[in-house]
């Protein structure tokens, strides 16, 4: 008889802002509690959490019926909808982007995110969740590659014995719509000089060699490598930590460095992602800078348990006060590079000024 799985679900979707992009409103949060506790009473899903990352919307649900199930699809989707209701009611900021189609069984491809991850739960289960606001999924690239390759982020690499043989990262080519997978240690080299391209090439998971997901993040396949898109869908990431996975602690320290990353004022700039608490998710600086917030949990019997507050911790003050820094410098720059991305970042396309002078060039 097979072992019964447990299936973690986190979907994410901007559906109206306060104010502007900064936050979320508290009706819009409270409304998408009341529905998944609703289903959860009905025994429609076991578990649930809600949580805000900036002008973000993410809905955690734990169930039985593995990755894609329709009808927690379903139901991820109508809470959406139902919450983008409140904020069209409200005039909330870009209440009317976030979901771009009918739903149709899948909510992938529709506008908001979905990063699902089916095991059998260990003697202890110990998940990190990430999710962000005013980047995009390559955001993930550096701390995956530190947390599942690195030695001097994570010593068990080298110091447990379950992880010798390495892990199969997933890499997706967003321009041409293909995938490859790598293995560490042998091919380590090689995904980094894919995954340095991170407006291109994004990891999206990481599985022991031979075994099980470490490591899901969300994106938004169908319209990737549009700026619509980018607006839209803000990444998560879930992590499986600990007995033959990155310690915690290791997955954690992945984050003490606010690498640059493309997101904030409508994706057209960047900015270094800083690791904050919970209560200070709100990016009003030039749309930034980018946020990550950071919920831990034990899964027991697919309950969630938690979460705690990961980046409410003085150690990461440092990380912060250097964000705070390199946001500074970058600002100075105004619209050059690097602080504007160069046109080929922004959805393909040129400034929209380029429009009323093109003509106006001559051929040498």
């Amino acid at each position: 008889m097979a072992e019964k799985t447990t299936t973690l679900s986190v979907f994410t979707a901007d559906v109206g802002g306060l104010v502007g992009d900064v936050s979320s409103h508290p009706g819009v949060v409270d409304n998408a509690r009341e529905r998944l506790g609703t289903a959860k009473d009905k025994g429609h899903i076991d578990d649930y959490h809600v949580l805000r990352c900036g002008d973000d919307l993410e809905l955690l649900i734990t169930h039985g019926g593995g990755v894609d199930d329709s009808e927690v699809h379903k139901l991820a989707w109508n809470t959406f909808v139902s919450c983008r209701g409140i904020a069209r009611e409200l005039k909330l900021y870009g209440s009317s982007e976030a979901l771009t189609s009918r739903f149709d069984g899948n909510i992938r491809g529709l506008g908001p995110g979905a990063a699902e991850i089916e095991f059998i739960e260990r003697a202890s289960e110990p998940i990190v969740v990430f999710l962000a606001n005013k980047t995009g999924g390559g955001a993930w690239n550096l701390p995956l590659y530190r947390i599942f390759a690195d030695p001097f982020n994570t010593a068990g690499l080298i110091g447990d014995e379950a992880m010798f043989n390495g892990f199969t990262f997933t890499i997706m080519d967003t321009f041409e719509n293909r995938e490859i997978e790598l293995k560490t240690p042998a091919e380590a080299h090689l995904i980094i000089s894919l995954a340095c391209f991170a407006s291109r090439y994004v990891i999206t998971s990481v599985s022991k060699t031979g075994g099980d997901k470490a490591a899901v993040i969300s994106n938004c396949k169908k319209e990737f490598n549009t700026l619509e898109a980018a607006c839209k869908n803000e990444p998560a990431l879930i992590v499986r930590c600990q007995a033959g996975f990155p310690a915690v602690g290791e997955v954690m320290e992945a984050f003490s460095f606010p690498h640059l990353v493309s997101g904030p004022d409508a994706s057209s700039h960047a900015g270094p992602l800083m690791p904050v608490p919970f209560y200070e998710a709100n990016p009003t600086r030039l749309d930034g800078p980018p946020r990550v917030i950071s919920a831990g949990f034990q899964i027991t019997d697919r309950h969630l348990i938690g979460p705690h507050d990961m980046f409410d911790d003085p150690g990461f003050d440092e990380a912060r006060r250097t964000a705070n820094t390199v946001t500074d410098y970058l600002r100075r720059h105004g619209p050059f590079q690097a602080q504007g991305l160069p046109a080929s970042a922004i959805a393909g396309c040129a400034p929209a000024a380029y429009d009323k002078i093109k003509n106006r060039f001559k051929k040498l």
